[in-house]
């Protein structure tokens, strides 16, 4: 139930009539299970006009639909209270539901899998929510090499599609992540040695601006929007079908290792010789995590790896296999079996992440690690706390894919050397303790990092903070070359001069307001 309070009265209701809803919203408070919000001029005419149009698609807080969008998502920290949800299954509802929201000047914000872990990043407190979940339509080309995909579906889905074609594609790890939020800030894979990010196998984006036009955007047609979506992020509309290359890779190698802490320094070892040894002539990546248990007080480490074709334990991470395990589990199977097994479930707990670069050095490495270890003991005994130390691969060939394919993206980042994002991830269960922790990841990370900086393994010039797990409070795109902030900032001016996705959707990264 939700309480109405229209001038000095309160009704009480389930659901609100699509005949009922008016701009008269503006001023009425709504309390849910969630919070208490007031729909301001803007927020209320926009949910009127989409109840209006779209009434089986637009849905009001506490009817079944708004509590099911609303919680469809991984962080409960980014859990909000939207004035309303609009849900559309096409692209031409896409583009009339943004024109509609762009002129009552309403706030809005856009999930699509609902990964991005911190607040305001795929929701909003008294605006509008557009969740793409209903466009989840999968089509591969005649000839098998690309497919088209909406963004609605996760990476699962994808996978799952493509298994009896024996295709894949270069997108998320675990099979919850939703394809247009990994895609649009570059997208890490297993594959990116040979095949570079997600963002460098998108061959074309159908895109709905801020205006509600809608616009294709490839090499051959608005190649400038096109370079930057790749890597831009929300900066510049909703995308509403992304058309991404296939590769015939029918089965993977996969290698699941366990370790104690009595292996991590090795482990921390072999991570940095693979990073920097991991070339393309075999396609092959890894989850790399050590994991503290607050429960037992115990460190471990485990090592997720895969690799192109049937040679079984894959080869790439025969480092790791030479480490005395507490498990090892080695298999041969398509993509989409082995995703089906690494779930992430949504709603899973409250969690902050934050990243940065570096070179790899196993030595300097495991004591960044040691530091992290000792931080770790200052908030041992926060409820629900589960902190892991991740070291993602950051090949250097990826980065060469970018560079050589005539397009490249936002990155700009140099191909000579291979490096490590390392990363804090972070959880605990409750809402008071949000302050406590985020305060402490910002000084742990940044006293690491101060570390890495002084061992020379790292350097403010060379940092590159990745979106996918950076935290709400770092910024990419200083990380990125100027010239190449600006060239996106020109773009954003000329494709949504209005600002519709960054004055009134301005959840996850946003690009500076100006290039001054």
């Amino acid at each position: 139930m939700f309480s109405l309070l229209l001038a000095g009265s309160t009704f009480v209701g389930a659901v609100y009539a699509a005949s009922n809803v008016s701009t008269s919203l503006a001023g009425t408070t709504v309390t849910t299970d969630y919070g208490t919000f007031t729909y301001s001029e803007a927020s209320a005419c926009a949910c009127s006009q989409l109840s209006t149009s779209y009434p089986e698609y637009l849905y009001f807080p506490n009817t079944s639909n708004y509590t099911y969008y609303n919680l469809e998502a991984w962080d409960i920290r980014t859990n909000a209270d939207p004035a309303c949800i609009f849900s559309p299954i096409n692209a031409d509802q896409v583009a009339a539901g943004v024109g509609i929201i762009s002129t009552c000047d309403a706030q809005f914000a856009v999930r699509g899998g609902g990964h991005m872990n911190f607040p305001g990043a795929n929701n909003i407190n008294a605006g509008v929510m557009v969740a793409l979940a209903g466009l989840n339509d999968l089509q591969i080309s005649a000839d098998n090499t690309t497919v088209d995909v909406g963004p609605g579906n996760r990476w699962y889905d994808v996978y799952s599609y493509l298994e009896p074609y024996g295709r894949i594609v270069i997108g998320g790890r675990l099979k919850t992540i939703g394809v247009p939020g990994l895609t649009l800030i570059g997208g890490v894979h297993y594959f990116n040695n040979k095949y570079g990010y997600a963002m460098d196998n998108v061959v074309n984006y159908d895109v709905v601006l801020g205006n509600g036009t809608q616009v294709k955007a490839s090499a051959d047609c608005n190649p400038d929007l096109f370079w930057a979506l790749k890597g831009g992020a929300n900066n510049f509309g909703i995308v509403t079908k992304f058309t991404l290359n296939t590769f015939d890779i029918p089965l993977v190698s996969t290698t699941i290792q366990v370790f104690d802490e009595s292996g991590i320094e090795a482990f921390l070892h072999a991570t940095c010789d693979l990073a920097a040894n991991n070339y393309p002539s075999i396609a092959a990546g890894a989850v790399v995590t050590t994991t503290y248990n607050a429960t037992t007080g115990a460190m471990s480490a485990s090592l997720i790896g895969v690799q192109a074709g049937t040679e079984s334990p894959p080869s790439r991470f025969k480092n790791f296999t030479a480490i005395t395990a507490l498990q090892s589990i080695n298999n041969v199977s398509s993509m989409a079996s082995f995703a089906k097994q690494l779930d992430s479930p949504l709603q899973m707990f409250r969690v902050e992440f934050a990243v940065h670069f570096m070179k790899p050095n196993g030595t300097v490495l495991y004591q960044m690690w040691q530091m992290w270890k000792a931080a770790v003991e200052d908030v041992k005994d926060v409820v629900g706390f589960y902190p892991t130390f991740v070291t993602n691969l950051d090949p250097k060939s990826a980065n060469t894919i970018a560079k050589t394919n005539g397009i490249g993206n936002v990155w700009g980042r140099d191909d000579t050397e291979s490096g490590i994002w390392w990363q804090m991830s972070t959880g605990w269960d409750l809402a008071q303790d949000d302050l406590h922790m985020t305060t402490w990841i910002q000084k742990v990370i940044g006293e690491i990092h101060n570390f890495a900086i002084a061992n020379n393994v790292s350097s403010d010039e060379t940092d590159f903070i990745y979106m996918g797990d950076g935290g709400g409070w770092q910024n990419p795109f200083s990380t990125m070359p100027a010239e190449n902030v600006e060239k996106m900032i020109t773009i954003r001016e000329k494709y949504d001069p209005l600002g519709a996705f960054s004055r009134l959707n301005w959840g996850g990264f946003k690009l500076p307001s100006s290039s001054g």
